[in-house]
């Protein structure tokens, strides 16, 4: 089950979130993170996110947000954080999700889908090529927070 996330959400998805930078050592604060999903639970054109399992009591989400290519002739999606309470992990929930955001965003006219993994090798890489995800190019990444 995947539901579009809005603002009578947060209070079920800021625990989830948290417990997402928790589990990957992301040095957010409560604030921080209410900056960073009020907007998209309130419509903003930048990205959205999902809830997964039912929306009474959430396992988990997928956050999507949007930008411009060149490259692909208009939208593409980045995967910014997709998290499942590991409590119900290896239920194929994880994979469902991602097919059914990937479908959704396709019938937005969304013409790519990315993803990042930090290591290939890993149970979650495998996850994501099952999805139709492949690695691009081995270049890295860089960041200048502003």
């Amino acid at each position: 089950m995947l539901h579009l996330a809005n603002l009578e959400d947060a209070p079920k998805l800021l625990p989830l979130v948290a417990a997402c930078h928790a589990e990957t050592s992301l040095a957010h604060d409560d604030q921080t993170r209410e900056a960073g999903l009020i907007p998209l639970l309130e419509g903003s054109p930048y990205g959205c996110i999902w809830l997964i399992g039912p929306r009474k009591a959430p396992v988990g989400y997928v956050a999507a947000t949007f930008s411009w290519s060149l490259e692909f002739g208009g939208l593409i999606a980045n995967i910014s954080e997709i998290y499942v309470r590991p409590a119900v992990r290896g239920r194929n929930m994880g994979t469902e999700a991602l097919l059914s955001v990937a479908k959704a965003l396709q019938s937005s006219q969304v013409r790519a889908l990315y993803i990042q993994v930090n290591d290939a090798s890993t149970r979650l890489a495998g996850l994501y090529k099952r999805c139709g995800f492949a690695l691009c190019d081995p270049s890295n990444v860089m960041r200048h927070v502003l």
